[in-house]
């Protein structure tokens, strides 16, 4: 069995990180670049800089800002927000980026992941599926969640994962910021439903909801924001309770001190 990861997340606005609910309500929660090195030290798997409103204002993501975590951070590390075509994932992966996440353009021009995989390798590309519940199970959104599509999400994971996407990640916009816990349900249905490792989103509020995600949702990493930047958790505590659930979980750099 893989062991699972802990993916601290940024979404970055006009050059700073911010939290709200549902990528609304915003509220400023530090340097990018100083909380990135700050969850290397802590012991992060990989991290996650997304750009959240620059598909909503039509503009490209913040190159300089790629370019200096690049400098600054040793893991692994994903960008997304407002990629339009590869030569935008030509430019992201070529300032330092280690993988791209996509969701309006892949669901605007679903050709784009096919094209994108086969030139740069599909373990760099990430879709990212932003998901609202309905009466008939779940849809896509894009924009931020601000547009519905009438895409279902078990169709679209199924789908993108035939197109050469290397990962998903998965966000429940009902459950974004409330720090309620994931949505299980959700994970669990399209883990099943497909073979590339599955990132969950959206929820988490307590070590708990990550040992739920992986075990009764059967994701591949969480994804984690509010927790970690309001320093309520560390990583090293959440990965020790992970551990002692028996949840295969890499080492810190502490444990193995």
């Amino acid at each position: 069995m893989l062991t699972k990861r802990i993916i601290p997340c940024l979404d970055v606005n006009q050059g700073r990180v911010v939290k709200g609910t549902k990528f609304i309500n915003l509220v400023d929660a530090g340097d990018p670049i100083e909380l990135a090195s700050f969850y290397e030290k802590e012991g992060a798997d990989e991290l996650v800089f997304l750009d959240i409103t620059a598909s909503w204002e039509k503009r490209n993501i913040i190159i300089e800002l790629v370019k200096n975590t690049a400098k600054e951070v040793f893991i692994p590390f994903t960008v997304g927000g407002g990629i339009k075509n590869s030569e935008d994932i030509f430019h992201i992966l070529r300032a330092g980026a280690d993988k791209i996440s996509i969701n309006t353009a892949a669901v605007l021009n679903p050709q784009l992941i096919e094209k994108a995989s086969s030139r740069f390798g599909s373990s760099t590309i990430v879709v990212a599926v932003d998901a609202i519940k309905n009466n008939s199970g779940w849809e896509v959104v894009i924009n931020g969640g601000r547009t519905g599509t009438n895409i279902a999400v078990i169709d679209w994971v199924k789908k993108v994962e035939k197109l050469g996407a290397g990962e998903i990640l998965l966000t429940s916009m009902d459950k974004d910021g409330t720090k309620e816990g994931y949505d299980i349900e959700l994970t669990r249905i399209v883990s099943e439903n497909v073979r590339i490792p599955v990132i969950a989103s959206g929820g988490a509020g307590k070590p708990y909801d990550l040992y739920e995600v992986f075990n009764k949702g059967k994701a591949d990493a969480a994804l984690v924001a509010s927790i970690f930047h309001k320093k309520e958790f560390s990583i090293a505590k959440v990965k020790s309770y992970l551990r002692e659930k028996d949840i295969k979980i890499r080492l810190t750099k502490g444990d193995m001190a």
